[in-house]
């Protein structure tokens, strides 16, 4: 049986607080301290994943440490907490890993980890990639954006995820603007986007003012709190939100029916899954990074893929191949860990038409 495994970890404090009786009962801070003491622990079994052509089982290893935590402790002593899990995801006789939120974020995305274990690793990014650019695709299309003449921006874009997803979108647009802290590296991307396909990436640090005229926005910071509010968005923009956790405030969809916020990476996995185990998606439905690590398994590639800071497109475009072999599919839209139907979406497209039709008489 091919088999694999999931690192996990709770992204804020309420995880303990609703799962920890007492303990759940003291101060944020205090419960932090006393679990990122913890060892790792096998949180669930998972069975039913096949397709026509493989089939494979796995497990959910929890690393007790919270996103906060991942980004404030010295970088040394989380990777250290990532190995120890990913040694216990090897003993249980997973034959791939794949690191999930924050674990693979920190230090050098997964390369450190890969180099301490005797099993293959992955960071799940190249599908993670893949699914994000198909969900922001058609939901551009439902919401009557054509892409040729659309602007995108991507928020976060000199990371793995964000580099790679806007050398692929830059295919598709007619303006592109990068947003990112690091002047550096915001340049260096800009010219690679420039040589690939004759577009000059606009660049910048100031998402707000980026946001002004976009109308595709995908954000894949790491960022541990929210950084786009109800006022960045023109009526009519399709943001999909990769990050965990979420970059988009609740605010926007409680405030703003005009604009379309879609999760990025929710997949439909085949078979009859059962992760025995509760990450908030209906059954049948995980991360893109969850299912890359499946893919992998089904396939029989017990090898490190996405790693590190550099993926390529010929990494996204191999895995989304795969997934399509084995039925791996977007799982339709969700905004807010809610469905949303094209029923609802042509609601919001038809508010966004009215408001911009408004702005342009007055």
């Amino acid at each position: 049986m091919n088999n694999f495994a999931f690192i996990v970890h709770p992204l804020d404090i309420s995880y303990f607080s609703r799962k920890f009786g007492l303990v759940g009962k003291l101060p944020p801070r205090l419960q932090e301290s006393l679990f990122k003491l913890a060892p790792p622990v096998k949180v669930s079994k998972i069975t039913g994943v096949y397709s026509d052509y493989a089939a494979t089982e796995g497990w959910f290893v929890a690393c007790p440490l919270t996103a906060r935590l991942m980004l404030k402790l010295p970088e040394e002593y989380v990777l250290k907490k990532i190995i120890k899990a990913g040694r216990l995801a090897q003993k249980l006789g997973a034959k791939i890993v794949g690191l999930g939120a924050f674990t693979s974020v920190v230090g050098d995305a997964g390369v450190t980890v890969a180099k301490n274990l005797d099993i293959a690793v992955t960071t799940g990014n190249s599908y993670t990639v893949a699914t994000a650019l198909e969900g922001a695709r058609e939901a551009a299309r439902l919401m009557g954006h054509d892409l040729k003449k659309s602007h995108a921006v991507v928020v976060g874009a000199t990371g793995s995820i964000g580099q790679v997803c806007a050398r692929m979108l830059a295919r598709d647009v007619r303006a592109l603007t990068l947003v990112a802290r690091d002047k550096k590296k915001l340049d260096e991307l800009a010219r690679k986007i420039i040589y690939d396909t004759g577009v000059a990436a606009g660049i910048t640090s100031d998402i707000k003012q980026a946001l002004r005229n976009a109308q595709i926005v995908i954000t894949v910071t790491s960022a541990v709190d929210t950084i786009i509010e109800p006022g960045d968005l023109r009526p009519g923009t399709v943001v999909c939100d990769v990050s965990r956790p979420r970059n988009v405030s609740k605010q926007v969809a409680e405030q703003r029916q005009d604009v379309l916020v879609i999760e990025g990476g929710v997949v439909e996995v085949p078979g009859e899954v059962n992760f025995n185990f509760n990450f908030g998606f209906p059954p049948g439905m995980s991360y893109a990074c969850m299912a890359e690590t499946m893919i992998l398994s089904m396939e029989g590639r017990y090898e490190n893929f996405s790693l590190g800071r550099d993926l390529t497109v010929q990494q996204v475009e191999e895995i989304a191949a795969l997934a399509k072999k084995h039925n791996f599919k977007l799982a339709g839209f969700r905004s807010f860990e809610k469905a949303v139907s094209a029923k609802e979406i042509e609601a919001i497209s038809a508010r966004a038409r009215a408001e911009l039709n408004l702005a342009m008489v007055e």
